[in-house]
C-alpha cells in the first residue's frame, strides 16, 4: 500500500493538509484509517479549516487534527487555541494576515506565543523577494512580539511541535550545527549562515555554490504529451460557466454571449476555458468570466491535477500557446496575434521550474504585468491557475470529472471523451 509506505517513511513528519475534511465528517473510513495510522506513529495532522465553527473544529480535533493555518484574525486564532490546537500564523501572497492577526491578539491582551509558528502557505515567487521567514519575523518584531518569541516561532516552537527538538530548533550539544547569525536581534536578515557545519554565507557574501540537482534521478523530467490540441477541442456548447469572485473563489453563471465564434469580443470579460487531460483522453469546455478581457491565448500545465488549462479570447492563439507549451516540456505560455508573448518553462513534470529563483521571479513578474495590462484584476494569477480545479474551495470547479458543484458534491456537466 503506497499510503502506508508514505506514512511510515522517516522523512514524512505529518499528514495533511486536511482539505477533504467534509468527506471525513460524512464517514470516509479510508481517510479516517490513514489519520489513525499517522497518529499511531506519533506524527502530526495539519488541518485546513477556513471559517470553521467551534463545533466543526471540535470534531476535527477529536478526529486527530493537531494544527490549522486557516485562521484569518485574532478571534479565529483564539478559538483554535481554546480547543487545543497549535496555530500556524499565515502570511501568504493571497492571505497576508500575520500583521492583522498579531494586532488583534495584542488588542485582546493576548501575548503568549508558544503554540504559534509561521507559514507562507506556498506563496508564489514574487512574495519571496525579501526572503521567507526573515520577513515574518520582521513583522512580528514590528508588532511588539518579544524577540525571543518572534524567533522561537521560526525555530524552537516548530521543532518542539514535531518532536524534533532533540536535534533541531536550539543551539546545544547533539543538535545540527545550522546557524543564522545576525548583526542585531531586531534585524532578522542573516549576515552569516552555517548549515550542518558548512559555511554558506559570511558577512553578507555567499561562500559555497550549491551543486546542480539531478532532477531525473527523482523522475522529474520535461512533460511529454502524446497528442496535439485541435480546433475540435475548442467547441463550446455548455450553458453554464465559471465566474471569478476573487483570485481563487469561483461561482456559476449562465452564459449569454455567442461563443460559437473563433474570436470573442474585448467588450466583456468572458473567455473560453478548457481543461484537457494530460493523457489526451477527455476534455471539459466552458467559459471563464472575470479572468481578463483582452487575453487571447493562455495555456498552463501548472494545475492541481497536472492536466492542461487553456483560456483566452482567440482559438488560434490558444492552439499556438498549447503547441509551444508542449514543445518546451510543460509550462505557462501567453500568445497573442499569432505570436508567443511570454513563457515560463516548467521542465519538472510541467509543474515546477528547474531555473534559479531570480530567473523564475523575473518571468513571473513579467507574466503578472502582461496579464494585468490585459485585464486581470486580482492578486495572483498563478494561484488562479492552480485553484481552478481545487474542490476544497467554493463554489464550483472545473475538474477531470467535469464541472463540479463543491457544496452539493455533484457533477453538473460531465467531461467529454476526445
Amino acid at each position: 500500500d503506497v499510503r502506508k509506505q508514505w506514512i511510515e517513511h522517516p522523512d514524512v513528519i505529518q499528514g495533511g493538509e486536511l482539505t477533504g475534511w467534509p468527506r471525513l465528517m460524512d464517514g470516509d473510513d479510508l481517510m479516517l484509517h490513514c489519520m489513525q495510522a499517522t497518529k499511531k506513529l506519533r506524527k502530526r495532522i495539519e488541518g485546513h479549516f477556513p471559517g470553521a465553527s467551534e463545533k466543526t473544529l471540535t470534531k476535527m480535533k477529536l478526529f486527530g487534527a493537531d494544527s490549522d493555518h486557516e485562521a484569518m484574525n485574532g478571534g479565529e486564532v483564539m478559538r483554535r487555541l481554546e480547543l487545543g490546537y497549535y496555530v500556524s500564523l499565515r502570511h501568504s501572497s493571497i492571505r497576508p494576515d500575520l500583521r492583522t492577526i498579531l494586532q488583534d491578539l495584542h488588542q485582546k491582551g493576548f501575548r503568549h506565543y508558544d503554540h504559534f509558528f509561521y507559514t507562507t502557505d506556498g506563496a508564489t515567487p514574487h512574495f519571496y523577494k525579501g526572503g521567507m521567514t526573515n520577513e515574518l519575523i520582521k513583522i512580528a518584531l514590528e508588532e511588539g512580539v518579544p524577540a525571543i518569541d518572534a524567533y522561537n516561532m521560526a525555530s524552537f516552537n516548530i521543532a518542539k511541535y514535531y518532536q524534533m527538538d532533540d536535534f533541531l530548533g536550539v543551539i546545544g550539544p547533539g543538535r545540527h550545527a545550522s546557524l543564522n547569525i545576525l548583526d542585531d536581534p531586531m534585524n532578522p536578515d542573516p549576515v552569516t549562515v552555517i548549515s550542518k557545519g558548512i559555511l554558506l554565507r559570511e558577512d553578507g557574501r555567499n561562500m559555497n555554490a550549491f551543486t546542480e540537482t539531478d532532477w531525473k534521478k527523482g523522475g522529474l523530467v520535461p512533460l511529454e504529451l502524446s497528442y496535439d490540441m485541435t480546433m475540435d477541442d475548442l467547441q463550446f456548447s455548455m450553458p453554464m460557466g465559471v465566474s471569478m469572485r476573487n483570485a481563487v473563489i469561483m461561482e456559476p453563471y449562465m452564459i449569454a454571449i455567442d461563443n460559437s465564434v473563433d474570436q470573442l469580443s474585448f467588450d466583456h470579460d468572458e473567455c473560453y476555458l478548457t481543461l484537457l487531460d494530460k493523457h489526451g483522453k477527455w476534455r471539459v469546455n466552458t467559459m471563464l468570466k472575470g479572468f481578463a478581457d483582452r487575453v487571447q491565448g493562455f495555456v498552463s500545465s501548472y494545475t492541481t491535477t497536472g492536466d492542461i488549462i487553456a483560456a483566452g479570447k482567440n482559438k488560434e492563439d490558444i492552439l499556438l500557446a498549447f503547441s509551444r507549451m508542449k514543445e518546451i516540456g510543460g509550462g505557462i505560455v501567453l500568445a497573442e496575434n499569432g505570436k508567443i508573448l511570454h513563457e515560463i518553462p516548467l521542465a519538472l513534470n510541467g509543474s515546477a521550474s528547474a531555473e534559479n529563483y531570480e530567473e523564475v521571479l523575473e518571468k513571473e513578474q513579467k507574466l503578472r504585468t502582461l496579464l494585468e495590462e490585459r485585464g486581470y484584476r486580482f492578486c495572483d494569477p498563478i494561484y488562479t491557475l492552480l485553484f481552478l480545479q481545487s474542490t476544497h474551495l467554493p463554489y464550483i470547479r472545473i475538474t477531470p470529472r467535469g464541472i463540479f458543484d463543491v457544496m452539493k458534491k455533484t457533477v453538473l456537466f460531465p467531461s467529454i471523451m476526445r
